[in-house]
């Protein structure tokens, strides 16, 4: 019997938020955390997990980074800071019965925790990959990471998200997900 915290490709859903233009080059490690969110949109597309992305306020930070955009053809537009505020958002991941959702994106102390507190309180049991999220100033993005681990999130990574997904060698998909894990090792051994 699994951990009530334990996440599968089959009740846990991917949402990525604001990962912008205008705003990724103010962020430290941008280009890690665009290749990890990718890494986990790659996975959990590859492995039927419903993923979706938001974007706040594209007129005045511009669209979701090229990399991303590709990946993700719907992004609805918010001025809110939290993804809830986005009536579809929390509808679908409902609908496709995803209970469990794992965050990635921009920035941590604004949007990512307040969209955090907001899927807690509708008793949605929420993770934080780590290394696929970011704030201008480290500061904020680590006081933001404490808040969010004493409000309740669990922390990871991305990686960490996806093995724990897939949950074994024996998954059907676990060679193309191996693919994807190589691809990210070359890219951050690369740089």
């Amino acid at each position: 019997m699994p951990h009530a915290s334990q996440m599968s490709a089959a009740d846990t859903g991917l949402l990525v938020i604001d990962v912008q233009e205008k705003l990724l080059p103010m962020i430290p490690r941008a280009k890690e955390i665009v290749r990890n969110v990718a890494f986990l949109i790659d996975a959990a597309q590859l492995l039927g997990m419903t993923v979706q992305a938001t974007e706040q306020y594209p007129k005045g930070l511009g669209s979701t980074v090229s990399e991303l955009a590709a990946r993700l053809p719907v992004r609805p537009e918010k001025t809110a800071f939290s993804c809830c505020a986005i009536p579809s958002v929390v509808e679908t991941f409902h609908r496709e019965a995803r209970p469990k959702l794992v965050l990635a994106g921009l920035e941590t102390h604004v949007c990512v925790l307040n969209t955090a507190l907001d899927l807690l309180a509708l008793d949605f049991r929420v993770y934080l990959a780590i290394d696929a999220v970011g704030a201008r100033y480290q500061l904020d993005h680590d006081t933001a990471i404490r808040r969010l681990e004493q409000a309740g999130v669990i922390l990871t990574t991305s990686e960490g998200c996806v093995f724990e997904w897939v949950g074994g060698a024996s998954h059907a998909n676990f060679k193309a997900i191996s693919r994807l894990v190589q691809e990210r090792m070359k890219a951050i051994s690369s740089e």
